[in-house]
């Protein structure tokens, strides 16, 4: 079972006015993704899903030259042999740089569907798990920055669709933040899990200014109100509440890791799979968790691929904790270019799928139709 074909597709669709969010990084105008499919000489084929990276041209280009040209021809089972290769010939010799970290993630997902579908197994039971409900949260590119009665509105869709936990984006100012938490608070009452999300939009004033609100909001975590490589800031911060610091979906592999694990600031894990070196790295990075008692919260990308095997990836893992399902609005990626990837059940939990390897189906003819919109996706 060799690796016979390599192919990357980079894609977009527009956000209309009515569905675009605003947060810390800017205002949505598009959404993106880079779609991996992998082909063996015996017919099988695997899909995945590499994160963008705000360049999803430039990351289907990687996959589709360098990283194809070191696969093929390698056994399709032997993903952690794959794995090496690429580290030792690219992103190891050349730095831990997430260009690669990112395209290389798509491939292993692809290699794992693979797998699975060699076995006839789902993805969860190949990794040792079991079909168990995961516990989930309203995230994705949602519940954004707007007046509070907005939000409660918003919050509200998903709350009455039996979600138990939402996650709130913050990075505006401080003051309007927590005007905005508040809000959510006071109409839901303690019994709603609020998470907060600042995208990095918050210096280390705000931060001071914001915890302590947040705190007395019960929040349940902050996440990344630095960018992941402000060791610093996280460590300060790290002192002005009770309220748990969370990041990891832009620390790539292990080794990155391992430094924000042994710095002790950040203790709400969030490797993302499309992200980070795919389902081989995230097991690792899931053990290395599990070895200081911290759990994993994955950050979810754009498409029902990374959706579906971060399920999957949930339910094989004994550190694991929500799964963010994107309840975006209009998000193409989530319900044309895949089968359904997930549902919600009245107790705000998700199960993996049954059938073999991720247990989605691509429509190809999505990808034709939806190529790649050069430019930023925020402004």
């Amino acid at each position: 079972m060799k690796i016979a074909d390599v192919r990357a597709y980079p894609t977009s669709f527009p956000v209309p006015p009515d569905a675009s969010v605003v947060l810390g990084i800017g205002r949505t105008v598009k959404r993106d993704a880079v779609v991996v499919k992998v082909t063996t000489d015996d017919g099988l084929v695997g899909w995945g899903e590499s994160h963008h990276g705000r360049a999803p041209g430039a990351v289907a280009h990687l996959v589709n030259t360098t990283l194809r040209q070191l696969a093929l021809g390698l056994d399709a089972a032997d993903v952690v042999g794959v794995w090496t290769r690429i580290y030792r010939m690219q992103l190891g010799s050349h730095g831990m740089g997430a260009g690669t970290s990112i395209a290389m993630s798509g491939l292993d997902l692809a290699l794992w569907d693979i797998r699975g579908k060699a076995t006839g197994w789902p993805l969860y039971r190949l990794l040792g798990g079991a079909a168990r409900p995961i516990p989930a949260y309203a995230g994705g590119v949602s519940l954004g920055w707007q007046d509070p009665s907005a939000l409660v509105d918003e919050a509200r869709v998903h709350v009455d669709a039996g979600f138990r936990a939402v996650k709130l984006r913050l990075g505006d100012t401080p003051a309007r933040d927590l005007e905005r938490v508040a809000a959510v608070r006071h109409e839901f009452g303690p019994s709603l899990v609020i998470l907060t999300d600042a995208n990095t939009g918050y210096s280390v004033t705000d931060a001071r200014v914001a915890l302590p609100g947040l705190e007395a909001h019960g929040v349940g975590w902050l996440e990344e109100p630095f960018p992941a490589h402000d060791h610093r800031s996280y460590a300060l911060a790290a002192g002005w509440s009770r309220v748990p610091l969370a990041a990891g979906e832009n620390h790539y592999t292990r080794f990155e890791f391992t430094r924000v694990v042994e710095d002790g600031a950040i203790t709400i894990l969030q490797p993302d799979l499309a992200k980070t070196g795919g389902i081989t790295e995230g097991l690792r990075i899931a053990a290395l968790a599990g070895a200081w008692k911290l759990p994993i919260h994955p950050h979810t990308s754009m498409t029902g691929l990374s959706m579906a095997a971060t399920i999957h990836f949930l339910a094989a893992i004994d550190n694991g904790g929500y799964f963010e399902a994107d309840v975006s609005r209009g998000n193409l990626f989530r319900d044309a270019l895949t089968s359904s990837p997930y549902r919600v059940d009245a107790d705000g939990c998700v199960t993996p799928l049954e059938r073999p390897g991720l247990g989605v189906e691509v429509d190809e003819d999505f990808l034709a139709k939806h190529p790649v919109i050069e430019g930023p996706s925020y402004v």
